[in-house]
């Protein structure tokens, strides 16, 4: 069975927009997924914010066509109100943040890759950036 992964937010942006330093590797995680050596996971929720920052710089029809090209490859976590009453009183300083590690945690998620690992410092499921993710089992 292939490795199942949670996917942070900033990723995704990174990829979508090009960030370097960050997008070159962001980009070599896409190509894990796209060739199927890894099952990678969002949130739901997760698409709104893509999007909304997405459309600062982009087109809408653009947004959207990546958007659909992205939930074809990713497979999107419900967010319950379980999750979300999970997160409200959790001892993350970032809800959304906590939001994506409860519906991880709810999801049998085996690593959670982000670039901001600090984030989710209590944590019961590794945490590691991209890089490391990549290093560690590519």
């Amino acid at each position: 069975m292939m490795m199942r992964i949670f996917i942070d937010t900033n990723i995704v942006l990174d990829f979508a927009l090009g960030r370097e330093p960050f997008a070159s590797v962001a980009r070599r995680l896409f190509d894990k997924i796209d060739e199927n050596k890894v099952n990678a996971c969002i949130t739901a929720s997760s698409i709104t914010d893509i999007y909304y920052i997405l459309k600062k710089s982009r087109p809408h029809e653009e947004v959207i066509l990546f958007l659909k090209e992205l939930v074809q490859n990713v497979r999107m976590l419900d967010v319950s109100a379980e999750i979300v009453g999970t997160a409200l009183y959790s001892v993350f300083k970032d809800f959304e943040d906590a939001v994506q590690y409860y519906a991880a945690e709810y999801n049998d998620i085996e690593v959670i890759v982000t670039r901001n690992t600090k984030d989710y410092q209590l944590s019961a499921i590794p945490v590691m950036n991209a890089q490391e993710f990549l290093e560690k089992y590519f």
